[in-house]
């Protein structure tokens, strides 16, 4: 091989290389972005469980008594 041909192949593997890379992160930035939404849900889910919740026990913390201690 000339040495044309042995950078040429160099070039050749390591680009194979990077976008084997690339396709690894790409799928791991999308699995973390449905585990992101999946959570968004489930947080949004749980704050309207609480906000029933509250509504149900009648327990608003603005209109409690302060602490014996103040």
């Amino acid at each position: 091989m000339s040495s044309l041909e042995e950078r040429l192949t160099e070039l050749e593997v390591r680009l194979a290389f990077i976008d084997d890379g690339v396709a690894a992160l790409n799928a791991a930035v999308a699995m973390h972005d449905q585990t992101m939404l999946a959570l968004r849900l489930e947080l949004d889910r749980l704050r309207s469980d609480l906000v029933g919740l509250r509504s149900t026990l009648g327990n608003d913390v603005g209109n409690e008594p302060p602490p014996p201690h103040y």
